[in-house]
């Protein structure tokens, strides 16, 4: 009989996210995975695939975290829920986002969200490619718009006064004006009146 597995894929998950939210994707290593599940190296490697498997687990772990309640009857509220779910898990690791918008994952917990979405836009009359569109809109949305928050020009983490300053001594009279939003712009609201948007876009297409 083989011996049992010292560690569960949730605990693995869990260890790598966490060196990730402390020290960046350039933290997580075979090494300082085993050091933080107090193991050898080498142990790590009878459970993850090089740097992809690594990669891997902080993926499922962020996608696996995200929340909803339960449909309501109305799809369109089942949609923002989900889209929520979704968009809270992936800002909480900002680290992570990069993972999130390359990496694919076949875990059952990490696809909870993606099956749960494409239900709700299926529960609006969509099939096919345009649930396939609708679907990755939707996304895209959630994905995009943490990434632009956290890890773009205008992110929270930069310094946004400078970059208004440069930005403003250039010819370009729009992005001088978005820039100076970001600096007071709420995450909540921008996320609601995104959303708004969004499926005001989808109502229109089912009308």
């Amino acid at each position: 009989m083989p011996a049992p597995r010292k560690f569960t894929r949730a605990r693995l998950q869990a260890a790598a996210l966490a060196l990730v939210d402390t020290a960046g994707l350039d933290g997580l290593t075979m090494r300082s995975l085993a050091t933080e599940l107090v193991t050898g190296p080498m142990t790590i490697y009878n459970y993850v695939d090089g740097r992809d498997g690594l990669e891997q687990l902080v993926t499922e772990a962020v996608l696996a975290s995200a929340t909803w309640p339960d449909p309501s009857g109305d799809w369109r509220a089942d949609v923002h829920a989900v889209a929520e779910g979704m968009w809270r898990a992936v800002r909480a690791h900002p680290h992570a986002i990069p993972l999130i918008l390359t990496r694919r994952s076949f875990d059952l917990p990490a696809l909870r969200p993606a099956e749960a979405l494409v239900q709700a836009l299926a529960r609006g009359g969509r099939s096919g490619t345009e649930l396939l569109v609708a679907f990755r809109t939707v996304a895209a949305f959630v994905t995009g718009l943490a990434q632009a928050e956290l890890a773009g020009p205008l992110s929270r983490d930069t310094d946004v006064s400078e970059t208004t300053g440069r930005i403003a001594e250039l010819p370009f009279a729009g992005l001088a004006e978005i820039a100076k939003a970001a600096a007071a712009s709420d995450p909540e609201a921008e996320f609601a009146e995104g959303m708004r948007i969004v499926l005001a876009g989808l109502h229109e297409k089912t009308r």
